[in-house]
């Protein structure tokens, strides 16, 4: 007979000892992985929104006050749209806060603000919830970058300027002096010549691997050409 051995004992322990290890190796790596590219996920999904946000924001800004008719007596009352607003010489800047503005235009071209469905916009900074709220021509305001839970839309951010210590919306004059809402607005409304808008945005869920959200600021410049004086 020949003298076939098999495995000793320790031999056996030995060998599942490093296919535990091997799982838990692969297990940990594939874990990393996943939670990686879910961050990287919500990352992108934020920076994507915030961007589009503020795009939207300077675009829309960018327009206050065009009057393509040098109309007289044509802005409206920014909480009453169907009213002329007593303070004319606003123009198409009605209200400017570190934290809100209505601006208006007459997209239509035809004397008449608000016979557009986008030609009185609000936004709004919601400090309590941390979102950004848009509504047009007096209507109800509606999620815009930040939606809660129950609004019913997806919430990929959360705005987090008042955290931060910074404005929202800065406003400058001809001489890039900034004027300081609390102190000058609304007289100096007329006096705009720039505004800076700045988002400060967290993810709204926190990163898998630090457990912390990932912050971004995204900033730029408007000049509503519109807003000037015409001589």
């Amino acid at each position: 007979m020949r003298n076939e051995k098999g495995f000793t004992l320790v031999e056996l322990l030995a060998t599942i000892g490093a296919g535990i290890i091997m799982l838990a190796a692969i297990y940990t790596a594939v874990t990393f992985g996943y939670r990686s590219s879910v961050a990287v996920e919500r990352k992108v999904t934020a920076v994507e929104d915030a961007r589009a946000a503020l795009e939207l924001m300077a675009a829309e800004i960018r327009m206050a006050s065009y009057n393509p008719m040098f109309a007289i007596n044509m802005w409206r009352n920014p909480v009453v749209c169907d009213a002329q607003s007593p303070n004319q010489v606003y123009r198409g800047i009605q209200t400017a806060t570190a934290n809100g503005i209505v601006v208006q235009m007459d997209i239509s071209e035809n004397t008449t603000i608000g016979d557009n469905p986008n030609e009185i916009i609000q936004y709004t900074y919601d400090v309590a919830n941390e979102r950004i709220t848009r509504s047009t021509n007096c209507g109800p305001a509606e999620p815009f970058l930040g939606a809660t839970a129950a609004s019913g839309n997806p919430r990929t951010v959360l705005v987090r300027n008042a955290a931060a210590g910074i404005p929202v919306f800065r406003y400058f004059n001809g001489t890039g002096t900034e004027i300081i809402p609390a102190a000058s607005f609304p007289a100096r409304i007329p006096d705009i010549r720039r505004i800076d808008i700045t988002l400060v945005v967290d993810t709204e869920f926190t990163d898998p691997n630090t457990n912390q959200r990932r912050r971004m600021i995204y900033s730029t410049s408007v000049i509503p050409r519109n807003h000037a004086p015409v001589f």
